[in-house]
């Protein structure tokens, strides 16, 4: 088993940012990606940005190229998304995801095997 420990949301305005981790604990060692994915209200959940954990390459929505930054600390098991120039659309509650499967495409919730509790982020006009 596995257990996602999400921290770091909250309420900031926009142009502000947030610093989120996921922490990772129990069968870690055969990671192959992680990812965070958000949910706003009435809204299908969406991938924000994806890692592979070996390998270190990253996929990010376009909605948030060039503001958010995913990365990860091995030796932690830990993984970050560091969210600059916040808008409100980026409102939503943000889970952070781990897959087992190799060669899975990682941009799909369906791929990923154990999910965070989620964090709310709220932007404010």
């Amino acid at each position: 088993q596995v257990a996602l420990v999400e921290s770091g949301g909250g309420l900031v305005q926009a142009g502000g940012s947030l610093r989120l981790s996921c922490a990772a604990s129990g069968r870690t060692f055969s990671m192959y990606a992680m990812a965070w994915f958000r949910q706003a209200p009435g809204k299908e959940r969406e991938v924000v940005a994806a890692i592979i954990w070996s390998g270190g390459s990253t996929y990010y929505a376009d909605s948030v190229k060039g503001r958010f930054t995913i990365s990860r600390d091995n030796a932690k098991n830990t993984v970050y998304l560091q969210m600059n120039s916040l808008k409100p659309e980026d409102t939503a509650v943000y889970y952070c995801a781990a897959s087992y499967g190799n060669n899975r495409e990682i941009i799909s919730a369906l791929n990923y095997d154990y999910w965070g509790q989620g964090t709310q982020v709220t932007v404010s006009s």
